[in-house]
């Protein structure tokens, strides 16, 4: 006769020949997916690799480019600004290095640098645009008038214009050096800008900025500059404006203006100053604002063209 111990020693040699199955069977399950995952995860670190040595032939193509246009360059812009004069504007994120670059440049093409006027934080501060437009109405020199807008990034360039540059069809200064000094000391003196010593109005302006401007109020800050930029276009044989990576996005002063088509129609813009190419097509572009020519240039999805001359996209 069975007895009751029989079936309890049973039952449990049946859980226990499960209990060692499934262990032995997860082993050999954990066994295989731990192998799968080890050979994924070498060809992830293949791939990772790949991309990583492609990226670095990359940079190397890249730098020497860099390399090569900046060693060709000179002989490229040699001679398109002979004995026209250049004033350059920077905003407050603008790279000291791209100026020292950019005036080099300049100075290769023939041009000669009248003088550096930065735009400072204070000017572009939305929370401050009623006290500049307050100083530009009262210290505007006598015979120039203020464009009908009234927001205070073309009021003040309205103003910088004719103090910067010198008349296009008869090359005089638009504003005696009175107004002018009296001009820059009030604005200086109100935190908006600073002015390098000796300054005077020169032919042409380009207008040197950073990347996209981040922040509290970016959008209009970016807007503040272009129409300014706009201004000084309007005030004298041409104008550039050149930023660097960023400077091309819809918080980016140039984006503001290839985002406006009556804008591009007369200003040039430049994506890349940061780079030697950016550099060598900001001088281009000033020669071909000089005979009535603009574009949109440089590596950004907006720009029309690399260089000058090139095909429009």
């Amino acid at each position: 006769m069975i007895s009751l111990r029989y079936h309890i020693v049973s039952i449990a040699a049946v859980f226990l020949a499960l209990a060692v199955g499934v262990v032995l069977g997860s082993t050999t399950l954990s066994r295989t997916l731990l192998s799968g995952l080890t050979d994924d995860n070498d060809q992830l670190v293949d791939q990772v690799n790949d991309l990583q040595a492609g990226r670095n032939a990359q940079d190397a193509r890249l730098a020497d480019s860099d390399e090569f246009i900046g060693a060709v360059s000179p002989l490229v812009v040699r001679g398109e600004l002979e004995r026209r004069t250049v004033v350059i504007v920077t905003t407050a994120d603008a790279d000291p290095l791209d100026r020292d670059a950019l005036k080099t440049q300049l100075g290769n093409a023939g041009a000669r640098v009248t003088g550096e006027l930065q735009l400072t934080e204070a000017f572009t501060d939305p929370g401050k645009g009623d006290q500049l437009k307050d100083i530009v109405i009262r210290l505007l020199p006598a015979g120039v008038r203020l464009p009908t807008a009234s927001d205070p990034g073309t009021l003040a360039g309205g103003l910088l214009g004719p103090l910067l540059l010198i008349g296009k069809d008869d090359n005089r200064p638009q504003a005696s050096p009175e107004e002018t000094a009296a001009a820059l000391a009030g604005l200086t003196e109100g935190g908006f800008v600073k002015a390098s010593s000796g300054l005077q109005p020169a032919q042409l302006a380009v207008v040197l900025t950073g990347g996209a401007v981040e922040g509290d109020g970016a959008g209009d800050r970016a807007a503040t500059v272009a129409r300014v930029a706009i201004q000084l276009d309007r005030a004298g044989a041409g104008t550039v404006l050149a930023g660097a990576d960023g400077s091309a996005s819809g918080t980016g002063p140039v984006g503001v203006i290839r985002a406006d088509t009556s804008a591009t129609d007369i200003l040039s813009t430049v994506d890349n100053v940061r780079t030697p190419a950016g550099r060598l097509v900001t001088v281009l572009a000033l020669r071909e604002q000089l005979e009535g020519g603009s574009g949109r240039y440089g590596s950004a999805g907006n720009a029309a063209a690399a260089v000058p001359g090139a095909p429009v996209e």
